[in-house]
C-alpha cells in the first residue's frame, strides 16, 4: 500500500487508521466499488437517498441547489441511513451559495483578487464553509486555482485570483486556511494541472494546458505544491490535457494517447503522486463534460480514470450502468487490488481526517437549529459589503473630468442595460424562482434616484416597435433600421450614460445576436465623444476588448445590492474612491483598448 495515512494530509492516530482498516476488511466487493462514486443526487425523497446509499453504496454527494432547510433535510436523510458516513461536498468557490441558495455570496474569486488582501481570501474560506458545515457538508470543491492567462477562455473568467500566480497562491493558500478553522472541514483545489490558457471549455470540447514543463512548474506546478504543503487534503483533476508533462514522463507516448487529466496515468500517477508527492485523495471532474467522454467510451472512462490515479469517479450517468461498468472493469483488472485499495484508504482516509468515524450517525450533520444563527447572518454579509467597497476597479480613465458624478454636473442620466441571452432564459427563470423583482439596471436607477439624479432605463428602438406590436399596432420594420434620431436631439435627451454591462460571456458573442444591436441605437456606446459615458461590466471583467471605446470603464464584477451601493458611493465621491487594481489584464492585450 502506498498510501501513508499518518502523514500529509491524514495525519491519523492509531485509532483512526484501525477504523480505516477494519471498515475496508468489513467491506463486500459491491460496497468498495461503490465507495468510488460521488452521487449528483436526481431526488431529495427519502425512498431515493436510501436507495442510494442502500443499493449503490455511494462513497459521497454532490446535490443540486436547494434551501439550507432542504439540504440540511437531505444529508440527515443521508448520513443517518449510509453504513459508511459520506463525502457530503458543495461548490463554495465564492461564498455559503454554494452550499445552498440562502446562503450568502461573499465575492467571487476575481473580485477578493482585485482587493490584493489575502485576509478576504481567509474570510471567504472560513463563512463560506462555516454555512456550508451548518447544513451537514464536509468538503469544498474549492479554491479554484487556475490562472487567467487567456482572456478568451470562457471557464476562468471571475473564477480565479488573478493572472499573477504568486498571488494565486497566497490567496488560494489563504482560503484553504480559513476553510480549515471549520472543524472537520475539507477542501479539494481544481482544476489540475490547470485551466486559463486554451480558448475553449472542456464542458464541450478539448481542452488543453500548453505550457512547458518548466513553465508550468513556475506558475500551476507551484499553486499546487504550496497547497499540498499546506494540508491540501484533495485535488479534482480536471479534463484537461498537459502534452508536455505526459511527453516528458512518457516519452514513447502517441499523440492519440495523451489524455486529459482525469484519464492519464502519466499525470496523476506520475506527476501528482510521485513527482509532487501528493498523498490525499483525488477526485474527476464532472464525468459528462465532453473533455472526457470524446475520448473513449463511457464503460471504458469508468475503470480507466480509477486506474490513472483518481480515487472518486463524478457522477453517476444511469447508475444501474455506470455501476456495472466500474465493477467490470475491476473484475477484468483495469481496476487492479492495489489500485483500489489506494483509493479506498484514501477515501476513508480522509472521511477519518473529518472525524466522520467517531460521531454517531445522528451527531454527522448539526441540528437544524444552526440554520437560523448561521446561514446568512449579519456578519457574513457585512464582509459581502466590505469587500465591495474595497473591489470596484476603475480600469479606465481617459475622461478625467468625468468623476465625480454629481446631481449638479449630471442632473439626468439613461442607464442603458446590456445583457446576455441567458438573461432572458435560464436567468430570468432563476431570478423569477428567488423572488427576484428588480433587474441590477432597475435598482441602479433606485439608488441614482436618491441621491437626486433623474434617471431613465434606455428602450431601444426594437423594444418600442415590440410593444406597439404587442398591442395591436401595425408597425414599419424599417424604423428600426433607418429611423434615427438627430445627434443633438441624443445627446441633448440627457448629461450622462451608464452603460451596465450584464452579461457572463463576451459582449460580442452573448449580448448582442439576441439583441438586435444595430449601429445606431443606443445599445452600443458609439457616442462617447458626444456626452459623458461610464461603462461598467457586471460580470464579464474583459468588456474593454468588446467596447474599446470606452473612455471610462468599471469592473464590479458582480451585481450584488451591496456591490451596486458600492458602485454609486464611488461614482458621487470621485476617482480616488475607486480602491480596487486590476487582478487581471481587462485591457486583453491589446493596444486599442487603451485609446
Amino acid at each position: 500500500m502506498s498510501v501513508d495515512l499518518r502523514a500529509n494530509p491524514f495525519y491519523l492516530d492509531d485509532e483512526g487508521i484501525q477504523w480505516v482498516e477494519d471498515t475496508i476488511a468489513s467491506m463486500t466487493t459491491e460496497e468498495k466499488i461503490g465507495q468510488l462514486f460521488f452521487n449528483m443526487g436526481s431526488s431529495r425523497s427519502e425512498e431515493y437517498l436510501k436507495m442510494t446509499v442502500d443499493k449503490y453504496h455511494i462513497g459521497g454527494i454532490r446535490y443540486n441547489p436547494a434551501t439550507a432547510a432542504e439540504v440540511h433535510e437531505q444529508n440527515r436523510i443521508l448520513q443517518e441511513n449510509s453504513k459508511i458516513p459520506l463525502i457530503i461536498a458543495c461548490n463554495t468557490e465564492k461564498g455559503g451559495n454554494g452550499a445552498c441558495v440562502d446562503g450568502t455570496y461573499i465575492a467571487e474569486q476575481t473580485k477578493i483578487g482585485a482587493t490584493g488582501n489575502v485576509e478576504y481570501a481567509r474570510a471567504l474560506g472560513k463563512m463560506s464553509n462555516t454555512e456550508a458545515a451548518a447544513i451537514g457538508c464536509n468538503l469544498s470543491f474549492a479554491p479554484v486555482s487556475d490562472i487567467y492567462y487567456n482572456w478568451h477562455n470562457p471557464i476562468v473568467s471571475l473564477r480565479t485570483y488573478g493572472n499573477d500566480p504568486q498571488r494565486v497562491i497566497e490567496m488560494t493558500q489563504a482560503y484553504l486556511e480559513g476553510a480549515h478553522e471549520v472543524p472537520g472541514f475539507c477542501c479539494a483545489a481544481k482544476h489540475f494541472p490547470g485551466d486559463g490558457l486554451d480558448d475553449r471549455d472542456q464542458h464541450v470540447a478539448n481542452s488543453v494546458n500548453t505550457f512547458s514543463c518548466e513553465e508550468w512548474d513556475a506558475t500551476f506546478g507551484k499553486i499546487y505544491a504550496n497547497l499540498i504543503d499546506n494540508g491540501l487534503e484533495a485535488i479534482m483533476a480536471g479534463h484537461i490535457m498537459l502534452p508536455s508533462y505526459t511527453r516528458a514522463i512518457n516519452p514513447d507516448i502517441k499523440d492519440d494517447d495523451i489524455m486529459p487529466a482525469t484519464l492519464s496515468k502519466e499525470l496523476l500517477t506520475g506527476l501528482l503522486r510521485e513527482k509532487m508527492g501528493f498523498n490525499g485523495m483525488i477526485l474527476t471532474d464532472a464525468s459528462h463534460m465532453v473533455g472526457m467522454t470524446c475520448r473513449m467510451k463511457r464503460k471504458d472512462i469508468l475503470p480507466t480514470a480509477i486506474a490513472a490515479g483518481c480515487d472518486m469517479f463524478l457522477f453517476f450517468n444511469d447508475m444501474d450502468e455506470d455501476f456495472g461498468s466500474m465493477m467490470d472493469g475491476y473484475k477484468n483488472g483495469i481496476i487492479t487490488e492495489e489500485r483500489l485499495s489506494d483509493a479506498l484508504h484514501r477515501i476513508l482516509g480522509l472521511k477519518a481526517h473529518m472525524g466522520l468515524h467517531k460521531k454517531a450517525k445522528t451527531e454527522l450533520v448539526p441540528p437544524a437549529a444552526q440554520i437560523k444563527e448561521v446561514i446568512g447572518c449579519a456578519e457574513h454579509k457585512a464582509m459581502q459589503a466590505e469587500i465591495a467597497r474595497e473591489a470596484i476597479t476603475l480600469v479606465k480613465y481617459k475622461d478625467e473630468d468625468v468623476l465625480p458624478i454629481t446631481p449638479e454636473r449630471y442632473k439626468r442620466i439613461m442607464i442603458v442595460y446590456v445583457t446576455g441571452l441567458e438573461a432572458k432564459g435560464l436567468g430570468a427563470m432563476m431570478k423569477a424562482a428567488a423572488g427576484s423583482r428588480k433587474t441590477p439596471a432597475e435598482a441602479l436607477k433606485e439608488k441614482l434616484e436618491a441621491k437626486g439624479f433623474d434617471v431613465r432605463i434606455y428602450e431601444s428602438p426594437m423594444e418600442k416597435l415590440q410593444k406597439r406590436a404587442a398591442a395591436g399596432e401595425k408597425v414599419d420594420i424599417n424604423v428600426y433600421f433607418a429611423g434615427k434620431d438627430t445627434i443633438s436631439e441624443f445627446a441633448g435627451a440627457q448629461d450622462l450614460i451608464i452603460t451596465l454591462v450584464d452579461v457572463s460571456g463576451g459582449f460580442q458573442t452573448v449580448a448582442r445576436p439576441g439583441f438586435g444591436m444595430t449601429k445606431g441605437g443606443g445599445e452600443i456606446p458609439w457616442y462617447v465623444f458626444e456626452l459623458p459615458v461610464v461603462v461598467v461590466g457586471c460580470q464579464q471583467p474583459t468588456i474593454l476588448a468588446d467596447i474599446p471605446q470606452a473612455r471610462t470603464y468599471i469592473n464590479t464584477y458582480d451585481t450584488q445590492d451591496s456591490t451596486l451601493n458600492a458602485l454609486v458611493d464611488a461614482l458621487v465621491a470621485g476617482k480616488d474612491a475607486f480602491k480596487g487594481k486590476d487582478p487581471i489584464d481587462s485591457f486583453c492585450g491589446m493596444w486599442d483598448t487603451h485609446l
